[in-house]
Order: structure tokens, then sequence, then C-alpha cells
């Protein structure tokens, strides 16, 4: 789930009203948050309500669910973990990864079955990004833009990141995770900007996207999808190989060879899934 996993929909841990919601969302997954969402003084709250929400909860539901916990050099991250360890659900999100050591600590505290996000969102995580993607139990990474910026010193959310987005598609891809997860979005109003970053985040190679709102679930699911014209340029070149065979076939007057093959089984099997 976590691997073909579109959107992801952050809720905050202290406001179980609206975990149902979220789930009646059609966001792939939701995060209930006990990081950035929380006040210091609610996270015990907060933990002890999105384990009693989770424990009410069937299998097809849990399996939607992860939890951002605290990161490692806080107070709560000894707890956020032997909680998690307790709880059926798909598994974390590690804020401000930085170490292969953290992930397996954490591994090492949740069930085998549960599965890792760590979000790179520092300079530190990211140049220590290709040890963390192969570290155990990690499903895909996931880019924390905003406070990775504030902690670079970067002053922009587009082009200026341009190489650090790079950097996560190619880490994943050489520890054969699926595409990695975008940042957030944070202008909740600005339909088209949101348009925008999700079709400059799939150019780059990214698979999902981290939201904050509802709102945003729909555009991100539809802006990830395959559209119907790749769907349709898809099957006619999987029909044209599999009654030709690879060789000098052409279709729409182009030449196929096995990695347009390769990419139309993608499309595929990416639009089978959903």
């Amino acid at each position: 789930m976590l691997q073909r996993a579109k959107s992801f929909l952050f809720v905050p841990g202290d406001r179980p009203e609206r975990f149902e919601k979220a789930v009646n969302t059609a966001a792939d997954i939701i995060i209930l948050d006990l990081e950035d969402a929380v006040s210091p003084d609610n996270k015990a709250a907060a933990r002890d309500a999105v384990l009693d929400w989770l424990q009410g909860r069937g299998d097809a539901v849990n399996r939607r669910v992860i939890v951002r916990i605290n990161d490692v050099t806080s107070k709560w991250f000894e707890d956020d973990c032997r909680a998690l360890g307790q709880a059926s659900l798909a598994g974390a999100m590690l804020p401000k990864a930085e170490l292969s050591e953290t992930i397996s600590a954490l591994a090492g505290s949740i069930s085998r079955h549960q599965q890792i996000v760590p979000l790179i969102e520092t300079v530190r995580g990211w140049d220590n990004m290709r040890q963390i993607a192969q570290s155990t139990n990690v499903a895909r990474l996931a880019f924390g833009s905003v406070d990775f910026c504030v902690d670079a010193g970067i002053r922009g959310e587009q082009e200026e990141l341009d190489f650090v987005r790079s950097s996560l598609v190619l880490n994943s891809r050489l520890a054969g995770l699926a595409a990695p997860v975008d940042g957030v979005s944070t202008d909740l109003k600005n339909t088209e900007m949101l348009a925008n970053d999700v079709r400059r985040s799939r150019r780059f190679g990214f698979g999902a996207k981290l939201c904050i709102h509802p709102a945003q679930v729909d555009a991100v699911n539809i802006g990830y999808a395959p559209d119907p014209e790749e769907i349709a340029w898809a099957h006619r070149v999987v029909a044209a190989v599999e009654a030709g065979g690879l060789g000098a076939i052409a279709v729409d007057g182009k030449l196929i060879d096995k990695p347009l093959h390769i990419k139309a089984a993608k499309i595929l099997d990416a639009f089978q899934e959903k």
C-alpha cells in the first residue's frame, strides 16, 4: 500500500474527531501526526488518542494509516516507538531522518510488518540519504521541503530545489524503492499552484505528495495517475509487442524499443492497481 500510494494526508494527532473524516477521503495514506501538529503539552495525550482510535478499527483502515512520530532528539521518541510496536497500522514516518542507525533503532521497536517512511528535511539527512534509503524496513523516502529550506538557508521551493529533488529520486531508484513522496504545497486556496506543483513533481520522478488538507487529495491523486492518453498509448504499445515481439515495431509512427515497452507496462500496472 505504501509503495503504491499517491496521496499522504496529515491529520493532527490531538484531533481525534478528524481521524474518521480523513479515512473517508480518497487519500491513499493517512498520517496521524504526533510531531509538528501537536504542542509539547499535548504529546502524550495525542499518542494515547491515536492508539485508542486504532484499536477500534479493522485491518482495512489500519493498512492506510501511518504515524509521524517525534524525531530522535526529542524526549518523546522512545515512547512513540514503543507505542507503535503495540499498534496495528502500516508503519511510521520518521521526521528529520539523518542516520541509518536511527532507522534501525525504529525498525527494532516496531513490528516487522510495519514499514518506515523517512522524511528528508535537513542537509545532513540529504547527505546520508543513500544509507537511509537502504536501511531496514524503509518503504520509500519523503521530502520535507519546507523544513529543508529552513535548514539549508534556501529561499525558494521551486527550481531552487531541483538538485535536491533529483537526488531523492535517484537515491530511491538505487535502493530499489518506490518513487519518493514530494513535500507539501502550503497555499491551500491556490488550486492552480497545486496542480503545477504536482505536474512538476511528477516530471522530476516523484510518485506521490504530502497533503495538509483534504481539499488537496483529489488533485494529487489525479495528478500522479496516468492520464487517458498515456493509458491508451500504453495499451497500443503492449498490444503491438504481443502481436509482433520486440524489434522493428512502430506505434504512432515511432519505433518501440525495450525501454518504451517497459514504460508502457509500468503505466498499465499503475492504472490497473487503482
